[in-house]
């Protein structure tokens, strides 16, 4: 688990890690509300990041 806490996470892996849909992700990131970089034409996440802010209760939809 040390190696998932030190790469970069896809759209697809961060969904399965948080239990939700990849669609959720996306609309989280056009509300520009969920901590992410951008790479190309890609999202990618640090779980460290994710799991701060999913704690910090920024991840509630509005």
């Amino acid at each position: 688990m040390n190696d998932m806490k030190d790469r970069w996470l896809s759209v697809d892996e961060i969904a399965a890690h948080l239990g939700v849909k990849p669609a959720t992700i996306y609309k989280w990131l056009t509300r520009r509300k969920m901590p992410a970089h951008k790479v190309g034409r890609l999202w990618k996440f640090k779980i460290a990041e994710i799991d701060a802010w999913v704690l910090s209760g920024r991840a509630k939809l509005q």
